[in-house]
């Protein structure tokens, strides 16, 4: 709503400022910091009255865990309430990438919510079924994916593109359909089993989200997607003010989250979280460049994949525990150095993404 204020800039110049993006990219970081830093508290005092006894604790997990029990969970409707406030707030809302962004925020926590309210109420780690949580996630990311291809009508709607190298792009024609659909689908599950000890899934987000902040920047204007040999996006750099709002909103969240968790993102923040990164890279057309920012999540993901194939196949598991953070904690490292190792690998990730962009 602020951006309006722009349209005044000919009577009050100062008002010229609501126009850039980075001006009210930060605005959206600093708002919704604060809202969820703010009315954190409060949230937190009034999770835990609902709630009880909180988010039930796997049995079969690290013993350390037991002790976490009775931490509230569903704190992730602290970030999709303050990224939501704070997008509004901030950005064009002419402009139709934010709103399918709101969108998938608000299908996947819904989701999530589903899942996180099940658990509650059965007193037990298993919720929703994976067919119907599958199910409501690809519902949700086949409209976004629908939204996006007319948005960006023409050649490059259904195109692959290769980072590295500079002109080197895959029509997927129809087959991009399907593959969109997983990048979402898999980036969301995948941020939601990193979600397994205190603070760990949130710097590896925020990074991600820093490497489609520029990206999303970069598309979004002619000359700089010219000159790095990038797919020129119309309307993709509004973008911007939603993934500071989502940087915001989650540093304000691990404020409450680091260890000792005073509360839990759940299936209702990890999933909306992961949608978003899906979308956003599906928007930019940089899905691989994902893969390599969210080099943690695909880790996490590809770890549980090969214990469950492994067990089912021969019996034998390749890890003491799955996803790979419980591995390490059994083999004696302390949660906090796993979480601070894994930000560290999320940061290096981080840093090579945006690599890909100038070295094309």
């Amino acid at each position: 709503m602020l951006y309006l204020l722009s349209f005044l800039s000919d009577e009050v110049s100062l008002l010229n400022i609501f126009n850039y993006i980075t001006v009210r990219a930060g605005g959206a970081l600093f708002v919704s910091f604060f809202l969820c830093w703010f009315f954190g508290p409060s949230f937190i005092a009034w999770l835990k009255r609902k709630q009880g006894e909180g988010q039930p604790i796997r049995d079969d997990g690290p013993q350390t865990h037991l002790k976490k029990k009775g931490t509230p969970t569903m704190g992730g409707l602290m970030i999709l309430v303050s990224v939501a406030i704070s997008t509004v707030l901030w950005a064009n809302l002419f402009n139709p990438y934010i709103w399918m962004l709101l969108f998938v925020m608000t299908g996947f926590g819904l989701a999530g919510l589903l899942d996180d309210y099940l658990k509650l109420t059965k007193r037990s780690s298993a919720g929703i079924s994976g067919k119907k949580k599958l199910a409501l996630q690809f519902l949700v990311s086949g409209i976004a994916c629908a939204w996006i291809m007319f948005l960006e009508q023409g050649p490059m709607s259904t195109t692959l593109t290769i980072p590295f190298f500079k002109n080197l792009f895959i029509d997927l024609w129809w087959f991009y359909v399907p593959f969109a659909l997983i990048v979402m689908v898999g980036t969301s599950n995948a941020v939601n089993l990193t979600d397994g000890l205190d603070g760990l899934v949130s710097v590896p987000v925020i990074m991600s989200t820093v490497v489609f902040m520029v990206i999303a920047y970069v598309v979004g204007r002619v000359d700089y997607a010219a000159y790095l040999h990038m797919h020129y996006v119309v309307g993709a750099g509004e973008m911007v003010i939603f993934c500071g709002a989502v940087i915001g909103a989650v540093l304000g969240f691990l404020w409450f989250n680091a260890h000792p968790a005073q509360v839990f993102m759940g299936d209702t923040g990890s999933l909306a979280l992961g949608g978003v990164l899906g979308a956003l890279a599906v928007a930019t057309k940089n899905e691989i460049v994902l893969a390599i920012a969210g080099g943690v999540f695909v880790m996490e993901a590809v770890s549980d994949i090969i214990q469950v194939g492994s067990y089912k196949l021969r019996k034998k598991r390749v890890f003491l525990m799955a996803p790979i953070h419980h591995h390490f904690e059994k083999k004696g490292w302390h949660e906090t150095q796993v979480v601070i190792r894994f930000w560290i690998i999320s940061i290096l990730l981080a840093i090579l993404a945006l690599a890909t962009l100038k070295l094309r």
